[in-house]
């Protein structure tokens, strides 16, 4: 059985959305969901989750769409807005498992300029015993090697290990390494799943 619960972050313990800022700055959703499905794309977050410095990332997206110069900005100058705060039922669950002593882990796709932001704000970020920030290393979810990495860093077995994560591509390559890994859809359903692994 497993012994060790390494989380995911954004969707899961921290409440990330892009659409709080923009609702700010935009008319209406239907702008929003336009804007981020066209011009600021998850695809092109990722790699500044990668790696990619923002300030290389918005000057190559305002050069392909200089009418929408400022918005592509303000993802990055205005990035805080688009944080929600804590997702509490996960966090309650987090405190339970570090209160009956099982290990905790992250492994989160942030960039390495946005992340310092958030630590200092979320005191629940100093109960992991290691945290791995794909921009940080330069690779992300759900390459396998991004998860090596957290393995061989800590020492960790991957079947010893229960993966928590809202992204279906990043639980199947846990599933792939041989890690217990659950889908997060709500923190009700993640208790459930923990509990039955009897780690709660």
């Amino acid at each position: 059985m497993p012994n060790t619960v390494i989380f995911d972050l954004g969707g899961v313990l921290i409440d990330w959305n892009p659409r709080y800022l923009y609702r700010k700055l935009m008319p209406d959703e239907a702008s929003i969901e336009t804007f981020l499905s066209t011009v600021c794309t998850s695809e092109w977050n990722a790699q500044q989750d990668a790696g990619r410095p923002f300030a290389e990332g918005v000057a190559l997206l305002s050069e392909q769409y200089p009418d929408q110069a400022d918005m592509i900005s303000a993802f990055h100058t205005r990035w805080i807005e688009m944080i929600g705060g804590a997702i509490a039922e996960t966090v309650t669950m987090m405190t339970e498992l570090k209160e009956a002593g099982v290990p905790l882990y992250a492994l989160t796709n942030w960039s390495a300029e946005t992340f310092p932001l958030v630590r200092p704000d979320f005191e629940f970020l100093n109960w992991f015993i290691g945290i791995v920030v794909s921009g940080e290393e330069k690779m992300i979810k759900p390459d396998p090697a991004f998860y090596h990495v957290l393995f061989d860093r800590y020492q960790l077995e991957p079947e010893d290990t229960v993966f928590i994560d809202d992204s279906k591509p990043n639980i199947e390559t846990a599933r792939n390494l041989g890690v217990h890994a659950i889908h997060f859809n709500s923190a009700s359903q993640v208790r459930k799943e923990v509990e039955a692994l009897g780690l709660l």
